[in-house]
């Protein structure tokens, strides 16, 4: 991700290698120095759609694509309400439809589509079933806990794939510069063997 930059400073991993991009629940993306501006008294909008965002609620980006980013904790913040397993319907069809439902949220408020009303159904899930999420939240739930474990894994190849590009740049320069040395040695070398008088004209050119 040595390509990030703050769309609002401008300014790039490239020129600020501890560049941090921080995110918030609207997926817009502002490096830590511009949080700490715009958000100085706690809460502010998004300067990118306006959205009201809280200071506590932005995290570091993990993902380079700013909707996977915002998808990932769209569906951490459902999945924490909407947390029935299979044993809390009676047949499989109802709970598939059950799922499917929840993609569907999922999906438009990742794409902001019939926000007000999907949010809506949101509310009216949650009072209409509050015993059972409240009894489900008091256990680990198997959906949270492999997306957890997918985020930590993602997070670790992204961390292993930077190190291994940073190697590479870094093997390539080095071979490089041993290169151009090598080149250099045999070109003086070569100087040397050459007749005094030509050495010093080619030198002089």
């Amino acid at each position: 991700m040595d390509d990030q930059v703050c769309p609002r400073c401008k300014t790039t991993k490239y020129r600020n290698p501890s560049l941090k991009l921080m995110v918030n629940v609207c997926g817009h993306a502002l490096c830590e120095s511009c949080v700490d501006l715009l958000f100085l008294k706690g809460s502010g909008a998004c300067p990118d759609c306006g959205v009201a965002l809280r200071r506590s609620n932005f995290r570091v980006q993990l993902f380079e694509d700013p909707l996977v980013e915002k998808e990932v904790d769209i569906r951490k913040r459902v999945l924490k309400d909407f947390n029935k397993k299979e044993e809390d319907f009676a047949s499989l069809a109802e709970y598939n439809n059950y799922l499917e439902e929840v993609e569907t949220i999922i999906f438009n408020l990742t794409n902001n589509i019939d926000v007000i009303e999907t949010n809506k159904r949101i509310e009216q899930y949650k009072k209409e079933n509050k015993d059972i999420i409240l009894k489900n939240k008091n256990k680990i739930g198997k959906e949270e806990y492999e997306l957890e474990e997918i985020l930590e894994e993602e997070k670790i190849q992204e961390e292993t794939r930077k190190k291994l590009l940073a190697q590479e740049e870094k093997e390539e320069k080095e071979k490089k510069l041993k290169a151009k040395e090598a080149l250099i040695d045999e070109l003086i070398f070569s100087l040397t063997l050459m007749p005094r008088p030509l050495s010093v004209l080619l030198l002089r050119q």
